[in-house]
């Protein structure tokens, strides 16, 4: 069942859907635990998520942000807590299938490209389910061509048709056009959420994120 909210208007009131927008980008970890944990804020609300693919180095450049393990490098024992709050998050939510992958930081570009390509194509949302599983659960180098075209085979994708959509121009420029729009509204890393105009960041804001959507 949907969330709904009532909005008034001149012809009485009607009901509107709730959406979270989600930004998102495989580079991230923390982009992989929230959205495991926002399928089951899903089921408890009923509200839409709006999946919107955007380049994590470009949002970095554009805001002159950097991320946590260079910026707060040479800070004793940030990072080290960092990851036993990493830890707590995976226990807490059940996701033990989560593993770093050895490779990080992975360049995700080529991947991302692939989101857009999804999206413009319908089906975002299942390549995001199976790209992850090779970023974060049988973690491979997903910036080398041959290693994404494999996964995209086991995967059961249309591997040289995403191949070739990750040289469309046309696929190029709304990566760039997401990622700025994403820094206009205020996007500074991800995971970044969204509902309405109020503006969520990280994994540990999802509770004030479900809050929003259960008004």
């Amino acid at each position: 069942m949907m969330t709904t909210q009532r909005v008034k208007t001149t012809k009485g009131e009607k009901l509107m859907s709730k959406e979270v927008d989600f930004y998102f980008d495989f580079a991230s970890p923390n982009a992989y635990l929230s959205h495991k944990v926002m399928r089951s804020i899903q089921d408890r609300t009923g509200a839409k998520v709006n999946y919107i693919p955007v380049l994590l180095g470009g949002i970095f450049k554009l805001t002159n942000n950097k991320p946590p393990m260079e910026q707060f490098f040479g800070v004793k024992n940030k990072n080290e807590y960092q990851n036993i709050e990493m830890q707590r998050f995976i226990e807490r939510h059940g996701l033990e299938k989560f593993q770093m992958n050895p490779h990080f930081p992975v360049i995700s570009l080529q991947i991302i490209r692939g989101a857009v390509a999804a999206d413009m194509d319908g089906y975002l949302e299942d390549y995001i389910d199976k790209v992850l599983v090779h970023m974060w659960e049988e973690p491979k180098k997903m910036d080398d061509p041959e290693i994404i075209k494999s996964a995209f085979e086991e995967s059961g994708l249309d591997a040289e048709k995403l191949m070739a959509q990750m040289q469309d121009p046309d696929v190029k420029a709304k990566l760039i056009s997401n990622t700025e729009a994403a820094a206009e509204r205020g996007v500074f890393g991800i995971p970044t959420f969204f509902v309405e105009d109020e503006m969520y960041f990280g994994k540990d804001n999802l509770w004030q994120v479900e809050e929003k959507l259960s008004e």
